[in-house]
C-alpha cells in the first residue's frame, strides 16, 4: 500500500472514530444512508495498513454475495488489487463451507459433500412421506420443510429438539426430519440450514479446531448485523476471541426478515453480550433529500424497541414527498405510469425509477397498464437463471460427476434426456438403497447384474453408469467447462434440443451456452458448483431502460432516483396477517419496512393509497394506512387524483374510531381502531 495515501481522508468525523476504534467490541449504528459499507471496508483495510493484523487474520462476514463482492473490490482498490486481504470475506454461508470443506471428517462427511437446493429438498421430503404412509396433501413438504428450517435455525438437530410441548402434528413432522437429516448425511450433502449449523456443532464440539480460528482471527467485521438470526449469532460467538474483537455494523430501523429468522433482539442486546462493548452512531446521510430524510425519521420515530439516532443531512430540501389517493387500485396503476412516463421519464433514468410494493401481486396492474402504454419494466425476483430446468439438469450432471453419492442430482439425470425409466425402476433401485445401505449409483450397477430388468432398460442404465465413470476420469484432466460441453454432447441432450425447433428451445440453448460462460470463471467444478449452491436473485443483471417492480423486502440495499410506494392502507400496509400472528412486534417491523421503502428514494418519493381495491373479483373499500397520520406534515404534498369512484361518498374530514365490541370489515382486516383521516387538495 502506498504510504502516503490516507484512507481516512474521504470519512467524516463519526466514521473516522469508527474506524480508529479497533480493538474490543463495537457497534456501529449505521442510518440509512449513512456509509456503512464504507466504514466496514476502510476499517478492514485500516487494520491491515497498520499491521495490526495479516489480512488471513480477519473474518469479515456479509448477507450476500453481492455485498460480498462489493466489498471485495472495494478492499482490494484501497490494497493495489492485493487478493489476500480478502481471503476470509463472504457469507456466512460460503465461509461455512470453506470451514466445513476443510473438517467435514470431524462431523463424518466426506469434503467434496454436495449443498442441495430447495427442489432437492422437497423431493426428498415428498420420498419421506411416501415411505412412511403420510399424505402429502395433508401436510405438504414446504410447511414441513419450514419446521426443519425453524429448527435448524435454532441450532437443533432432531434428537436435541425437545417432544415434551409438540403437538401431534409437530412430533410427525420431528420423525420426518430425523429421516431427512440421516438420508442427506447418507447422501453425503448438506442442505443450506445445514452448512451454519454443522459449523456451530463443529465447533462446540471440537475445542482444538475453534481454538485454531479464534486464535488465528485476530478481529471480526460483520455487516448487516440487524439480519442475524440465533445461529448465526452464535456461530459468531464461537469465533470470538479472548480480546473480543468483533465489530458489528448494521441499523435496527431496517431490520425486517423475521418472517425468515433474524432476531433484531441481537442487535439490541449486542452490549449486555459484550459488556465493554463501544457504541458508534452514524447519523449523517449522504443518500436522499431532506424532506425524504424527514419523512422517514418521523415514521420510524414511533417505533419503541429501537436504540435511537437522529438522521440528517446537508443536501437541500428537495422536492416535496408526494402522498396521493386514488379511487381505485387500477386508478393507481395509471396514475403513478402517467407520472413516470409525463413527468419523470424527462428527468430521470428509468433504469433509477423504482415501484416498491408491500405484496408481490400488486404488481399485476402495474405491468399491465406498462404493456399497453409500452413502458419497459423489469420484475425484479422471478425465476433465478440457475432455476431455470434446462440449467438445473446440467448442474445436476455436473453434481453427479463430482461425487456419486449424490442420489438426488442422479435420479434428475436418469429422467433427462429421456430413458425409458419410469417409477417402478426408480422405486426399485430406492429399495435396494435403503437394503443394501448403498447410494443410487451403486444401486444400479448392483441391479444391472441380475436378471430383473428389461433389455432396454438395462442397456440405458449400463451406459449411463459406463459414461458416468468416464466423465470422472475426463474431469481429471479437463477443465470444467469443456466437460460440460463434453456431457452435453455425449449424454444425447444437446441433440435433442438442436433436433426441436422452437423458440424455447433455442432459449434453452442460449441459457445453456451462457452457463458455459459463466464457469470460465471458476478455477475448478467444485468452486462453481459452490457458486450455483450459494447464487441470490439480487445478483442477477438486467438490461436497457426499465422501470423496476419489487418487494420492499426485495429492495433493501438498493437506491433509486425515484421511488413510488404504493398501496399504503390498513391490512395491506401494515399488513393483517403479520399483525394477527405478531401483533405489536410485527407493527413495528412493518413501520421499519415503510421506512426501508422511503429511504431507497435519493431525489423523490411517492406514496399512494387507494379508496377501493379488487380483491379475488370484488371490490373493497379501503382506509389510508395508519403510517400516513405519523408522516411529517411539513415534508409532505397531499393530492387527491384519478378519482374514478364518486369522492363525495367518502369525508375527508372524519374522524372515525370504534369500541372495541364494533367492527370495520375490509380487505383483510378485522378491526381498526382510531384511524383519524386526513384533508386532501382537490
Amino acid at each position: 500500500m502506498d504510504p502516503n495515501n490516507n484512507i481516512l481522508n474521504n470519512l467524516n468525523n463519526a466514521q473516522k472514530e469508527a474506524v480508529l476504534n479497533t480493538e474490543g467490541p463495537n457497534l456501529i449504528v449505521a442510518g440509512a444512508g449513512s456509509g456503512k459499507t464504507r466504514v466496514l471496508t476502510t476499517k478492514l483495510a485500516y487494520i491491515i495498513q497498520q499491521k495490526k493484523a495479516w489480512p488471513n487474520q480477519i473474518l469479515c462476514v456479509t448477507f450476500t454475495n453481492k455485498a460480498a463482492r462489493e466489498m471485495q473490490n472495494r478492499v482490494m482498490s484501497f490494497l493495489k488489487g492485493d487478493k489476500s486481504a480478502v481471503s476470509w470475506l463472504g457469507t456466512f454461508h460460503s465461509i461455512s463451507v470453506k470451514f466445513l470443506r476443510r473438517h467435514a471428517e470431524a462431523l463424518n462427511f466426506k469434503s467434496n459433500f454436495t449443498i442441495i437446493d430447495t427442489e432437492d429438498q422437497k423431493k426428498l421430503v415428498k420420498r419421506i412421506l411416501e415411505a412412511e404412509n403420510i399424505d402429502a396433501k395433508k401436510i405438504s413438504p414446504n410447511f414441513i420443510l419450514s419446521f426443519i428450517d425453524k429448527w435448524k435455525n435454532k441450532g437443533l438437530l432432531p434428537n436435541e429438539v425437545q417432544k415434551n410441548n409438540l403437538s401431534v402434528l409437530e412430533k410427525k413432522i420431528l420423525s420426518v426430519y430425523t429421516i431427512y437429516q440421516n438420508k442427506i448425511k447418507d447422501l453425503n450433502s448438506l442442505d443450506f440450514g445445514d452448512l451454519i449449523l454443522y459449523c456451530v456443532k463443529l465447533f462446540e464440539n471440537n475445542d482444538d479446531i475453534r481454538g485454531i480460528y479464534q486464535s488465528n482471527f485476530k478481529y471480526i467485521l460483520v455487516d448487516e448485523f440487524q439480519d442475524t438470526n440465533f445461529i448465526q449469532n452464535k456461530w459468531l460467538s464461537l469465533l470470538v476471541n479472548k480480546n473480543s474483537n468483533i465489530c458489528c455494523v448494521g441499523d435496527d430501523d431496517q431490520s425486517i426478515y423475521s418472517w425468515r429468522g433474524a432476531e433484531i433482539k441481537n442487535f439490541l442486546t449486542f452490549d449486555k453480550m459484550y459488556p465493554n462493548c463501544k457504541i458508534f452512531k452514524l447519523e449523517q446521510n449522504y443518500r436522499s433529500t431532506k424532506n425524504i430524510l424527514q419523512t422517514a425519521s418521523s415514521l420510524i420515530s414511533k417505533n419503541s424497541n429501537r436504540v435511537g439516532k437522529n438522521l440528517w443531512s446537508e443536501s437541500k430540501g428537495g422536492e416535496l414527498v408526494k402522498l396521493n389517493c386514488y379511487g381505485t387500485g387500477r386508478d393507481e396503476a395509471q396514475g403513478i405510469s402517467d407520472i413516470i412516463e409525463n413527468i419523470i421519464n424527462k428527468k430521470y433514468s428509468l433504469n433509477n425509477v423504482c415501484i416498491l410494493v408491500r405484496a408481490i401481486f400488486q404488481t399485476r396492474e402495474f405491468e399491465e397498464r406498462f404493456l399497453k402504454i409500452g413502458i419497459g419494466y423489469r420484475v425484479l425476483g422471478g425465476i433465478k437463471f440457475y432455476e431455470r430446468a434446462e440449467i438445473k439438469d446440467i448442474i445436476s450432471y455436473l453434481r453427479i460427476v463430482n461425487q456419486k453419492y449424490d442420489d438426488l442430482a442422479l435420479e434428475r439425470v436418469l429422467g433427462v434426456p429421456k430413458r425409458g425409466i419410469g417409477d417402478t425402476t426408480i422405486n426399485k433401485l430406492y429399495e435396494l438403497c435403503a437394503k443394501d445401505k448403498i447410494c443410487l449409483e451403486d444401486a444400479i450397477i448392483k441391479l444391472l447384474e441380475t436378471n430383473q430388468l428389461k433389455p432396454k432398460i438395462k442397456s440405458a442404465l449400463n451406459l449411463l453408469i459406463n459414461m458416468l465413470q468416464k466423465w470422472r476420469d475426463d474431469s481429471k484432466k479437463m477443465k470444467h467447462y469443456d466437460l460440460t460441453k463434453l456431457i452435453l454432447d455425449e449424454s444425447g441432450y444437446s441433440s435433442i434440443l438442436k433436433n426441436k425447433k422452437d423458440i424455447n428451445n433455442e432459449n434453452r440453448l442460449e441459457n445453456i451456452k451462457e452457463l458455459i460462460r459463466a464457469m470460465n470463471e471458476y478455477d475448478n467444478l467444485q468452486s462453481f458448483l459452490e457458486h450455483v449452491s450459494l447464487a441470490t436473485s439480487i445478483d442477477q443483471e438486467w438490461e436497457g431502460e426499465k422501470v423496476n417492480l419489487m418487494t420492499m423486502h426485495a429492495a433493501k440495499g438498493l437506491e433509486f432516483d425515484v421511488v413510488f410506494l404504493p398501496g399504503w392502507e390498513e391490512g395491506l400496509f401494515p399488513h393483517q396477517k403479520s399483525l394477527e400472528e405478531k401483533g405489536d412486534f410485527a407493527l413495528e417491523e412493518e413501520r421499519r419496512l415503510a421506512y426501508v421503502g422511503i429511504t431507497r428514494a435519493r431525489k423523490e418519493a411517492f406514496l399512494s393509497f387507494a379508496m377501493k381495491r379488487a380483491y379475488h373479483g370484488d371490490w373493497m373499500e379501503s382506509l389510508p394506512s395508519r403510517f400516513v397520520n405519523e408522516l411529517s406534515d411539513e415534508c409532505i404534498e397531499k393530492n387527491e387524483i384519478h378519482k374514478e369512484s364518486k369522492m363525495e361518498d367518502f369525508d375527508f374530514d372524519q374522524d372515525i374510531s370504534f369500541e372495541d365490541n364494533q367492527e370495520y370489515r375490509s380487505p383483510g382486516w378485522n378491526r381498526l381502531k382510531k384511524n383519524k383521516l386526513i384533508k386532501w387538495k382537490k
